[in-house]
């Protein structure tokens, strides 16, 4: 088995839920795609910051607002490092992806679409890449409009450039699915989009935690990821943005802190990022996912990477096994997710009985409801994996699985 060099217990002692028990029987988490588990430094960082520096950011020049700015910026810095941003500046602190792909929508898409015109999405999207672009598109006459994708789950490419016509005036679409486990070519994929003068945004809400990130090298518009995916807090997450494009979009929220001066007769706004930054931001959150985005660095992306692979191929491989079980998603290079259905049972049914042996999956549509539609089903089974889960509790699942069909008739 390879762990990619890592000491898997030491890592797992890091992350003080894995040791907890559910329904009198260890955890096996395997919803990592819905959210991951924290280690204990981000855990210990939120808690240090409330314990010892709680302030408000950029508001006062006393020693605990210098403090809590300079924890706050200092993720903002971690996060621009992550993802390889050519500035700092062109990083909007955000509460996660959604936020982050409704400020695009809002502030940059609205202001350019007329009727007749398009969004280009494709079939695999998460609500969150669908529903901002169908809000403004039913404010200003355009309309959304998806790219397909095969059976196996893999982006039609030629389909997709075909469908970059000049009516289209944005294409957002997924790194990773959440449902699939595709990984789609985005630097391709930008690459066409600027030959054709189209805007691209990337969702990475699950590439983050999976791949490195290098938003230079990907040739992207804008690029949004989310922070409790990553081992990071809820209601954290950014956007990156070509300075251009920041410097030509209004505010979306308006408040405090975005503005430059304030009278009644005007405002003047704030340079980006913090135009984009109105009120009272989850400072705390912040403190504690440049702590993850420290973590996953002293660990290092590639040996996770590598690491996730071999967890992915030990359970695709005893998943095989179990007679009329179907997968969705099988386009070769996947990450590690693993939806699929077994004959004569319900989704919903299955991850009920898995809880009851202390095993946590993901039943449901997973917020991709068109997805669903393609595939004819209303709902999957998901196994999600990140790079603390064992071969051992891959066995556990299988074998528990198995089990519970059984019960099921």
């Amino acid at each position: 088995m390879n762990d990619a060099g890592l000491d898997i217990a030491r890592i797992r002692a890091d992350f003080p839920l894995l040791a907890r028990d559910v329904n009198g029987k260890p955890l096996v988490y395997l919803d990592n795609a819905n959210t991951s588990q924290k280690p204990a430094v981000v855990i210990d960082a939120v808690e240090h910051f409330y314990r010892s520096t709680n302030a408000n950011v950029a508001r006062a020049v006393h020693t605990l607002g210098a403090e809590a700015t300079a924890a706050y910026e200092g993720a903002r810095d971690r996060l621009a490092r992550f993802i390889n941003a050519p500035s700092r500046d062109e990083v909007i602190l955000t509460s996660g992806t959604t936020q982050a792909i409704n400020l695009v929508a809002y502030s940059f898409a609205l202001p350019r679409l007329a009727p007749g015109d398009e969004i280009l999405v494709t079939r695999m999207e998460h609500h969150a890449n669908i529903v901002p672009w169908q809000l403004v598109a039913g404010r200003s006459g355009a309309k959304v409009v998806p790219a397909p994708i095969s059976e196996a789950g893999e982006l039609l490419i030629d389909e997709f450039v075909a469908r970059l016509s000049p009516r289209v005036k944005l294409a957002a679409v997924t790194h990773v699915s959440n449902v699939l486990g595709t990984v789609n070519p985005v630097a391709q994929l930008a690459r066409e989009c600027r030959r054709h003068g189209v805007p691209l945004l990337i969702d990475g809400s699950q590439a983050a935690p999976h791949l490195g990130i290098d938003v230079r090298a990907l040739g992207c518009d804008f690029y949004a990821l989310t922070g409790h995916k990553l081992f990071g807090p809820t209601g954290t997450g950014l956007l990156w943005a070509k300075r251009a494009h920041l410097e030509a979009m209004p505010p979306f929220f308006g408040g405090g802190e975005m503005i430059r001066d304030v009278r009644f007769e005007g405002t003047t706004f704030a340079e980006p990022p913090h135009r984009f930054e109105a009120g009272t931001p989850n400072i705390a959150g912040f403190v504690g996912l440049g702590a993850a985005i420290d973590y996953v660095g002293s660990i290092g992306i590639e040996r996770i990477a590598a690491r996730e692979r071999a967890l992915l191929a030990h359970a695709q491989a005893a998943l095989e096994g179990i007679p009329g079980l179907r997968f969705f998603g099988e386009v070769p290079g996947k990450a590690p997710v693993i939806s699929f259905l077994v004959d004569g049972a319900h989704a919903h049914d299955l991850a009920t009985l898995l809880d009851h042996e202390g095993i946590a999956v993901r039943s449901g549509h997973h917020c991709a409801h068109p997805l669903m539609q393609f595939y004819g089903v209303p709902a999957t089974l998901r196994a999600s994996l990140a790079f603390y889960n064992t071969h051992e509790e891959i066995d556990r699942f299988v074998a528990a699985l198995v089990r519970v069909r059984k019960l099921l008739g």
